[in-house]
C-alpha cells in the first residue's frame, strides 16, 4: 500500500514515501527532504552467520553524480569508489544505529542510501539518517529505535537548525548530533574554539527537535511497520556453554592476569594466549554434559569458541576492575593521563614533523608544503571542488605485531583522518597568510588506544616545526565509561585499547587551551545523559591544558618563523583583477614568457593575488618585476618616461612600457604652437610626460607641457 507522510523537520519540509520504490526489501522508503532526495532500503539474511561474534552490518551510502547533474569524469565515465565524502556520511549513519540493534543479531542486515537528488545547500547526512532509521523501523528487522539526527550552527550567538551551505561558513561550531528521545546517542562536530557551554547549549538545542520527530517515526511505525522476526538463538548456545566454563575455571586467573600484566598489552597477551591453550586442554575432559555435547559436535571451531569466550570473559573482569574497585588495568587513576612525550623536527628533510606518544600509542606525522596549484581536487555531489588541507592517516599492521601487507585506506583511515583534519582546520592560517597547500600524513607507529588523538597532536608539533603560522597548538584525549547495573557509572580519562573495547564509550575531543575544534563520540550503549556528555567535555579540557602546556610546549612552544630549506620558496604580489588579462596576454603569452625566462610557476586568484614559486630567490624576483611592469597602472597627474613610438599628423603615440601606449596631442606637445609634429619630435625619442586622461575604455592622454 502506498503512503505519503509530510511534516516539517527544523523548520524544513519532510516527504516520506512508503511502499512505491524497491518493495522486494525488508523495509523501504523514499525520503525527499529540503530538495534532497535519497532512497533508503534495509535488507536482511534469511539466517545468521555462524562463527562471528559481532553483528555485520554495513551502511552502504552510494553518491549519484547525477544527482546534481554532473557527468563522471575518466574514461569510464562512471562512479568508482566511494569518495571520502560518502565514506564519512556512512560512518556517520552506522555509529548511532549500530547500538540500538540487538546485540545478538548476527543476520547480515545491509542498509542501501541511494543519493537521487541533491539540493548542495542541504547536508545529505540528515536525510540519509531519517531513510536510514524509518526503512529499519518499518522492516521487520529487529531494531530498537526511533532515533534521528540533525545538524546544529552557532551564528552570532543564535543556534541554527540544519543550516545551509552560507551559514555553515559564517558559524562558530558545526555539528552532527544523533539521540533517542532520552539520551544523546552521536556527536560529530567541528567548531571554531568553542567552549564547552556553547557545545553542550548546541546539543540541548538540536536534541528538543530530534524528540519531536522520533515520535513522528513511531507513529509511521505503529501504522504500517512489520512484525520483527525472532532471533534464532541457538547458534549463541554453544558460545555461553563455553563461555560458562571459562568463566567458571578461568575467571580469577583472568582476572589476575589483568592486575598483573594490564601495563604491557603484549605481556596480557601472551598470559591470555596460555589461558586459552589451557582451556583447550582441560575443556575436553570436562563431566558437563552439556559441555561435553559441544565438544563432540563443535570440535572444528572449538578453538573459536574458546577464543571468544575468554574475550567475554576479560571483559567482565576488566568492568568489575573498574566498577568494584575503582581499578584500571594499567594501575592508572581514573582521570590519570598515560605516560606522554612529544618532540618535533625527527626527521632532517621533511618540511616539518612532529613525533607524539601516549604509552603504549606512538605516532609519528610529517607534514609537507606545496603549491596551491597541489590541493586536491574533489569529484563529488559536495559544493565544494578542492580542499587546501589534507590530513591522511595509516594505521599498519605492525603498530599492533600484525603480520599482514599494508593495503590502501580502509573506511577507518579515513575517519581518523578526517577527524583531524577537522580539529587543526580551524588554526591554519588563511590562503591569503601563507599560500601554501598543505598535508599531513599521521602514521601509527604503535597503537593500544587513542590514535587518532595523538595523529592531532603529532600534526601539531609538524606543522609547527614545517613554519605554518597555526594560530595556537591543537591536543586531542579521550574519555571512556562504565556503567553499573543501577545507573551509576564511572568515566575513565585518557582511555587504553581494553577500555576502548571492553568499555561503552569513546569520546573523543579535541582542541586549543582556549576552546574545542572537533569532536567524535562513539557510544556502544542506548546513549549518554547530558551529565555524562557534561563531565566528559570538563574531563577533556583539563587533560587537553595538561598536554599542551606540559608536553607539547616543551617540545615546540611556536611556530618556526620560516618554512623549511626543502619547502617550496613562494612570494605573493597583488594586482588589480582588470589587469589579469594582460598579465596573461593573448593565447597565454605574456605570462609563458615570463616562466620560460625565470623558471617560475605562477598561481592567479581571479582576486588579482599573484603566487610565484620557484627554486631561486634571484628568478623569482625578476618574475616580480616582469609582472609589475605588465600590470603596472597608471594614475591621472603621474609623471612617467616613454619613447615615441609613431607620429601622426595630429600627435605622436608614445610607448610607456607595460604593453601600454598613450596619445600626445599636438597641442600638448609645447606651450608654444607647432605646425607639423615632425619638427619637434622623431620616433624613438626619449620623452617625459604626464598621464592627463584615461577614459573608461583604457586609452591614455598625454601632456608634455611644461615637463
Amino acid at each position: 500500500m502506498y503512503k505519503v507522510y509530510n511534516t516539517t523537520y527544523a523548520g524544513k519540509e519532510l516527504k516520506i514515501e512508503i511502499g512505491k520504490y524497491a518493495m522486494q526489501t525488508n523495509g523501504s522508503c523514499l525520503v525527499t527532504y529540503d530538495g534532497t532526495t535519497i532512497l533508503a532500503t534495509a535488507v536482511a539474511s534469511e539466517k545468521p552467520k555462524e562463527g562471528i561474534d559481532f553483528f555485520p552490518l554495513s551502511i552502504d551510502y552510494q553518491e549519484r553524480l547525477y544527482s546534481v547533474g554532473k557527468i563522471p569524469g575518466g574514461y569510464l565515465k562512471r562512479e568508482g569508489r566511494p569518495t571520502d565524502n560518502a565514506i564519512l556520511v556512512a560512518r556517520a549513519i552506522d555509529r548511532p544505529l549500530r547500538p540500538f540493534f540487538p546485540s545478538n543479531l548476527r543476520n547480515d542486515v545491509v542498509i542501501s542510501l541511494l543519493v537521487l537528488s541533491v539540493n548542495q545547500d542541504s547536508a545529505p547526512v540528515v536525510t540519509g539518517m531519517i531513510g536510514a532509521v524509518l526503512a529499519t523501523m518499518i522492516s521487520d528487522i529487529p531494531f530498537n529505535g526511533p532515533i534521528c539526527g540533525l545538524d546544529v550552527a552557532l551564528i552570532e550567538g543564535k543556534y541554527v537548525l540544519n543550516p545551509t551551505k552560507e551559514q555553515r561558513e559564517l558559524s562558530k561550531i558545526d555539528l552532527t548530533l544523533a539521540a533517542s528521545k532520552e539520551k544523546v546517542v552521536m556527536i560529530e562536530a567541528g567548531a571554531k574554539e568553542a567552549t564547552n557551554k556553547e557545545m553542550m547549549e548546541a546539543i540541548k538545542f538540536g536534541h528538543k527537535e530530534i524528540i519531536n520527530i522520533c515520535e513522528f517515526f513511531e507513529k509511521i511505525t505503529e501504522e504500517i511497520g512489520k512484525e520483527k522476526f525472532e532471533i534464532d538463538l541457538e547458534p549463541f548456545r554453544k558460545n555461553e556453554i563455553v563461555k560458562g566454563y571459562i568463566k567458571e575455571t578461568e575467571y580469577e586467573n583472568i582476572y589476575n592476569l589483568l592486575k598483573v600484566h594490564g601495563e604491557s598489552k603484549e605481556e596480557l597477551g601472551e598470559a591470555l594466549k596460555e589461558v586459552k591453550e589451557r582451556v583447550l586442554e582441560t575443556i575436553v575432559n570436562s563431566e558437563n554434559e552439556e559441555v561435553k555435547e559441544i565438544v563432540s559436535e563443535y570440535g572444528e571451531i572449538l578453538e573459536s569458541l574458546i577464543s571468544e569466550g575468554v574475550t567475554k570473559v576479560e571483559k567482565e573482569a576488566v568492568k568489575h576492575l573498574v566498577i568494584d574497585e575503582g581499578i584500571r588495568v594499567d594501575k592508572r587513576g581514573l582521570d590519570e593521563v598515560r605516560k606522554l612525550t612529544a618532540e618535533a623536527g625527527v626527521l632532517d628533510r621533511v618540511h616539518g614533523s612532529g613525533l607524539f606518544s601516549r604509552g603504549e600509542t606512538q605516532v609519528l606525522s610529517i607534514a609537507t608544503l606545496g603549491k596551491t596549484s597541489e590541493e586536491q581536487k574533489l569529484d563529488g555531489v559536495e559544493i565544494e571542488e578542492a580542499k587546501r588541507y589534507m590530513h591522511h592517516y595509516n594505521f599498519p599492521g605492525f603498530s599492533v605485531k600484525e603480520a599482514k601487507p599494508t593495503r590502501g585506506a580502509g573506511r577507518r583511515e579515513i575517519g581518523h583522518g578526517a577527524l583531524a583534519e577537522k580539529a587543526l582546520v580551524p588554526v591554519l592560517p588563511s590562503k591569503e597568510e601563507f599560500p601554501y597547500a598543505i598535508r599531513v600524513v599521521s602514521e601509527v607507529l604503535s597503537s593500544n588506544g587513542s590514535t587518532s588523538q595523538a595523529s592531532v597532536c603529532g600534526s601539531s608539533l609538524a606543522l609547527m616545526d614545517a613554519g605554518v603560522p597555526i594560530k595556537k597548538a591543537v591536543a586531542g584525549i579521550s574519555t571512556g565509561l562504565f556503567t553499573k547495573e543501577n545507573g551509576e557509572y564511572i568515566m575513565v580519562t585518557d582511555i587504553q585499547g581494553l577500555e576502548d573495547f571492553f568499555g561503552e564509550m569513546d569520546f573523543k575531543v579535541a582542541g586549543t587551551l582556549d576552546g574545542i575544534t572537533a569532536i567524535q563520540v562513539d557510544i556502544k550503549n542506548d546513549g549518554l545523559t547530558y551529565e555524562i556528555v557534561e563531565e566528559a567535555f570538563e574531563r577533556t579540557l583539563k587533560a587537553r591544558t595538561m598536554i599542551i602546556n606540559d608536553i607539547m610546549a616543551k617540545a615546540i612552544e611556536k611556530p618556526r618563523e620560516n618554512v623549511s630549506e626543502y619547502a617550496p620558496k613562494i612570494n605573493k604580489m597583488n594586482i588589480h583583477p582588470e589587469t589579469i588579462r594582460e598579465l596573461i596576454g593573448p593565447g597565454g603569452k605574456n605570462i609563458n614568457k615570463i616562466i620560460d625566462e625565470t623558471k617560475v610557476e605562477i598561481d592567479i586568484s581571479e582576486n588579482g593575488l599573484v603566487l610565484i614559486y620557484g627554486d631561486k630567490l634571484e628568478d623569482m624576483q625578476k618574475a616580480i618585476e616582469m609582472i609589475e611592469t605588465l600590470t603596472k597602472r597608471f594614475e591621472v597627474g603621474e609623471q612617467v618616461g616613454g619613447v615615441v613610438s609613431r607620429l601622426a599628423t595630429f600627435g605622436a603615440f608614445i610607448d610607456l612600457g607595460s604593453g601600454k601606449e598613450g596619445l600626445l596631442h599636438i597641442s600638448k606637445i609645447s606651450n608654444e604652437r607647432i605646425n607639423d609634429v615632425k619638427d619637434v619630435l622623431k620616433e624613438g625619442q626619449l620623452i617625459k610626460v604626464k598621464i592627463a586622461d584615461i577614459d573608461e575604455s583604457g586609452k591614455i592622454s598625454l601632456d608634455a607641457r611644461g615637463l
